[in-house]
């Protein structure tokens, strides 16, 4: 194995679901009233499809070694990304060794740094990195799970994100994440109608469920304050994303207002250890939530969640499927992992990534097993019916 040698990078676009989950049909839950930073403008909040947020699509990356071996991964990027790997990041790859993750990883950053450092940029690295870990498992023919150091559980256990989490709490999911609808542009109320909602769905899942508020990066520190004060007799677990991701002053306060025993979550938007490094040190957060697809890829998660274990930080990545799942069933500090619910109305378990992976798992009953996860590297693979296409090559 120690002779195995990166022989070609490939990058493809694809669309309609995949990495891209945004990018559905109309109707889907994902794409309904939301509250997100163009919701004070009227002709941009009542769907995020209107403001562009399906625009990117998917990110394939191939990475294939001198035996014949391919690994893949895909991430949010689009055609963008696609002209990254191949006119600029491939030449620090091909002709490697698949064991040269981490020098890889610091090329590929060092020399996007004059146009990168968050963003689409650290989206393609990211993808480019799963791609490599997936190889590397292949090869060795263990998954990535095994790379990482093994699993620290037997299973794992998840909450739901979705429109109904009185459906995911029947499903058997430890908890539901709702989006916001309304926010600060819909004024008091905006407001009332949010926290009506949250009683609503209170009274349907009882008091032992989770139930957790995503903001989007809509709010302000006096909406997202109130808020946090009128959920607290409601239960609710956490506030998540609040705020534009730069705003680490508004999240450090927003951390000292919000009720005891509330918790302040982010990350989701964040990218790479010194993101991460400003959120932990000015005590943003209770809970940061990395997308590996997003945030630097396994190798830069790696970095993140022992920084974050440094700070008594949870870990609970965003989304991301078995790209995250490999990961936190290897972390102590990761006690339980994001599914999204990509059902058009919620109400039904089905892979988050479909159609284009293959052999993606997916919870039963609010559990996965560490056995589901034992395929060489990531354990998925592409659904050849999907169209892909390779604008650039190199």
């Amino acid at each position: 194995m120690t002779d195995v040698t990166i022989k070609q990078v490939r990058a493809y676009t694809v669309r309609g679901g995949g990495a891209d989950y945004h990018d559905q049909s109309e109707g889907h839950w994902i794409d309904g009233q939301i509250s997100t930073p163009m919701s004070k403008y009227p002709e941009y909040r009542m769907n995020r499809r209107s403001f562009g947020l399906n625009v990117l699509g998917t990110l394939v990356v191939e990475v294939e070694a001198s035996d014949g071996t391919v690994g893949f991964a895909v991430t949010t990027a689009g055609e963008i990304g696609a002209f990254i790997v191949e006119r600029h990041l491939a030449r620090f790859l091909e002709g490697r060794k698949i064991t040269e993750i981490e020098k890889m990883w610091d090329q590929m950053f060092n020399a996007t740094l004059f146009y990168g450092r968050k963003g689409i940029v650290i989206n393609t690295i990211s993808g480019v990195d799963l791609a490599l870990w997936d190889l590397l498992g292949k090869v060795r023919g263990e998954p990535v799970h095994e790379l990482l150091g093994g699993a620290v559980r037997d299973e794992l256990q998840f909450y739901a994100t979705g429109a109904r989490p009185d459906l995911a709490r029947d499903m058997g999911f430890i908890g539901g994440k709702m989006p916001l609808a309304h926010g600060p542009a819909e004024g008091n109320e905006g407001l009332t109608r949010n926290l009506e909602h949250l009683a609503e769905m209170r009274s349907r899942v009882g008091d032992d469920f989770w139930l957790m508020y995503d903001c989007w990066m809509s709010l302000d520190v006096n909406y997202a304050t109130r808020l946090a004060q009128g959920a607290s007799e409601l239960g609710l677990k956490w506030i998540e994303e609040a705020l534009p991701p730069d705003d680490y002053w508004g999240y450090a306060e927003l951390k000292r207002n919000v009720p005891k025993g509330m918790l302040v979550n982010t990350g989701e938007h964040e990218a790479t250890r010194w993101g991460f490094r400003l959120l932990m040190e000015m005590d943003c957060c209770d809970v940061i939530q990395p997308d590996v697809g997003w945030c630097g890829g396994v190798t830069e998660l790696i970095k993140i969640s022992a920084l974050a274990d440094a700070h008594n930080k949870l870990v609970v990545p965003h989304g991301s499927s078995v790209y995250s799942y490999h990961f936190v069933i290897t972390r102590h500090n990761s006690p339980f992992a994001e599914f999204l619910m990509m059902a058009p109305k919620a109400d039904e378990v089905v892979p988050m990534f479909h159609p284009l992976l293959l052999d993606e798992p997916v919870p039963s009953h609010g559990r996965m097993s560490v056995s589901a996860l034992d395929k060489p590297g990531f354990g998925v693979r592409l659904n050849p019916e999907c169209e892909l296409s390779r604008p650039y090559t190199h």
